[in-house]
């Protein structure tokens, strides 16, 4: 990739809790992609490509209607998953800049869980329809495993009794996320830290996750437009240069040993980001790791190479992710915990912000920025932005 396409332009609308949303999920789509071409300095009808992922509701053809698009070049989707998919979308759109089959992609995330339903229940997470559960499911269901959070927590308590993790390293995952939060006021939390004491007295949800360390449910939309590097230099923002992005697959689920319990499925994307790039954990200057639960944040960390397993707790105690100023500059707006829940689109565009220097929780002289998809899920992506080329 060698920083020959950026991120030009970002938008995203307002956040709201789960079922407060005025606008439809098409409408919050179309306002955050309205507001990253805006960002860029272009008209939405000069956007000539599509890609998301998770999302069969808001395609390319209605979107291009409403928006007056009038030559629509390329679209696409990632395979079916969650927001472990967030950097591979990107990558996507990135290629197909860099191919010349669009001048502008948008990349974007639109989730109205009011009006669509619910991400965390079993029923329609568990591969469950028609009377029969399907895929994976069909392995884990019949013994009571339906849930998102069931999945991550069986995973997360295997990995902290093998490496022996207290409570307390997820709680500074939850705490740090909140913290950050504070200086965002585009943040659901933004107004309510949290506690130590807060976060312990809060209800068991599956142990060894806690209220706090599961995500809220929301709804908004978030977007970025990818151009080739040459064009974004004339944009109106200052351009967050693609660094490289990867993919990555573990053990599936069918096929998952007691050793590969223990897994967020990121040491291969890990191994590839790393390869791509030449750079390693340590140039990295500020992280937004997706805190669907912050178990899977513990796991995915140390498979990125940031800490060793039997080191992770040591790791992130002692405010290590909290401020600006922090050993690692950590979900600087809050994350999927604090900011919203916008299926982690929204760390990419805090991801731009950082290079850009306009972040509510900025991190100095930010020469790249690190987004990793949603921990725990397969094919799991990630994606590093520089500053310059």
């Amino acid at each position: 990739m060698n920083d020959k396409a950026a991120i030009c332009g970002i938008g995203e609308t307002v956040y709201y809790n789960r079922g407060d949303s005025p606008h439809t999920e098409f409408q919050l789509a179309c306002m955050a992609i309205t507001a990253a071409a805006d960002d860029a300095g272009i008209a939405p009808d000069e956007i000539d490509g599509f890609v998301t992922y998770s999302d069969n509701r808001n395609g390319p053809t209605r979107l291009s209607a409403a928006l007056g698009i009038q030559n629509l070049r390329f679209a696409a989707t990632t395979w079916p998953g969650g927001g472990n998919s967030v950097a591979g979308a990107m990558q996507i759109a990135e290629s197909a800049v860099r191919a010349g089959y669009a001048n502008n992609i948008v990349v974007f995330r639109a989730i109205a869980q009011g009006q669509f339903g619910r991400f965390g229940q079993a029923g329609g997470s568990s591969g469950m329809g028609g009377g029969y559960m399907a895929g994976g499911a069909a392995f884990s269901g019949p013994y009571g495993l339906l849930s998102p959070a069931q999945r991550c927590a069986l995973r997360t308590a295997r990995f902290m009794h093998d490496h022996d993790i207290s409570q307390e390293a997820l709680c500074d995952i939850a705490m740090a996320c909140y913290a950050n939060a504070q200086s965002n006021p585009r943040a659901l939390k933004s107004g309510k830290p949290l506690t130590r004491e807060q976060y312990h007295a809060s209800r068991w949800i599956v142990k060894p996750y806690h209220l706090y360390d599961c995500c809220p449910e929301n709804d908004g939309a978030a977007a970025s437009i990818i151009t080739t590097a040459e064009r974004a230099r004339d944009r109106k923002n200052k351009p967050a240069y693609i660094t490289g992005a990867a993919q990555g697959d573990g053990a599936s689920y069918s096929t998952l040993t007691p050793d590969d319990l223990a897994t967020s499925f990121y040491t291969p994307v890990a191994e590839n980001l790393w390869g791509y790039t030449g750079l390693e954990p340590k140039d990295m200057d500020v992280v937004q790791f997706y805190e669907n639960f912050t178990g899977a944040v513990l796991i995915a960390l140390s498979e990125m190479g940031f800490a060793p397993p039997e080191g992770i707790e040591e790791f992130v105690s002692g405010g290590a992710l909290v401020g600006p100023e922090a050993k690692l500059p950590f979900n600087t707006s809050g994350g999927n915990l604090a900011e919203a829940y916008i299926h982690g689109f929204q760390l990419i565009n805090e991801s731009v912000r950082q290079i850009r220097g306009t972040s509510t929780c900025q991190v100095r002289n930010v020469e790249h920025a690190l987004t990793v998809g949603g921990p725990g899920y397969a094919p799991g992506s990630a994606i590093v932005l520089g500053a310059s080329q």
